[in-house]
């Protein structure tokens, strides 16, 4: 009796077929875990189980995958450059980049100082997409042409300055209820000190999203003037 005839082996249902979206998700990821440094063409191609060659058709360099990586991160933001309330659209568009900050933390790095390794016209157009974006709301609303790029260099200053910070507000025992021990302020000599130590209670319960509500009230409120519009006729 003639043995049965032999099946091809069936594909591996877990090993995922790549493409640019998902070499660029499992990148992130290796960021959020690891930090910038485990982001390597081999580590990623162990992560998906596939020679680190094959990734060079997403990507030629690494430098080209933290762009890819950087684009990704910045494809979350939503801009309604048509809108009429412009105030409203910039306190949005400033939460929504804390929010993507806090969530992919290691990724900060690529977000403030990636794209100043490039020539802007070299940029990926993902990473141009929201300066194109804003400076359609701001032009449309009044500003012109240089006053809306100005604008825009102190709104994202100031907004990559509070993620910076926020960032940076250690608590070391979140648990210990005395603000001079939860932020370790008590190491440091009072009468060289006297305003961090007397400022204990305030920076002990810092609010990240109030911080920056605060800062944008002060920075619209300018802006708006400087459009001889009444602030108080843009509500958040």
């Amino acid at each position: 009796m003639a043995p049965p005839p032999r099946r091809p082996p069936e594909p591996d249902s877990a090993k995922p077929r790549l493409n640019r979206d998902l070499v660029l998700t499992t990148a992130l990821r290796l960021v959020d875990t690891g930090g910038l440094e485990a982001l390597s063409m081999r580590r990623l191609g162990q992560e998906l189980q596939c020679d680190p060659m094959a990734l060079y058709r997403y990507a030629a360099s690494r430098a080209e995958l933290l762009d890819g990586v950087t684009e990704l991160v910045l494809d979350e933001l939503v801009i309604d450059a048509d809108t009429s309330d412009w105030q409203e659209q910039l306190r949005r568009t400033a939460h929504a980049v804390r929010r993507l900050a806090l969530q992919h933390p290691n990724a900060v790095p690529l977000l403030v100082t990636r794209p100043l390794s490039t020539p802007l016209g070299m940029r990926p157009l993902g990473m141009l997409r929201p300066l194109e974006l804003i400076l359609t709301l701001l032009i449309r609303t009044g500003f012109t042409p240089p006053d809306a790029l100005h604008v825009y260099r102190a709104y994202y200053g100031f907004l990559y300055g509070h993620i910076l910070n926020e960032l940076q507000e250690t608590v070391v025992n979140p648990e210990e209820e005395e603000p001079l021990l939860r932020l370790a302020l008590y190491r440091l000599p009072p009468r060289e000190f006297p305003r961090l130590r007397e400022l204990a209670p305030v920076l002990a319960e810092y609010d990240g999203a109030a911080e920056l509500d605060a800062g944008l009230d002060i920075l619209l409120s300018g802006l708006a003037q400087k459009l001889k519009i009444d602030p108080a006729d843009h509500s958040r």
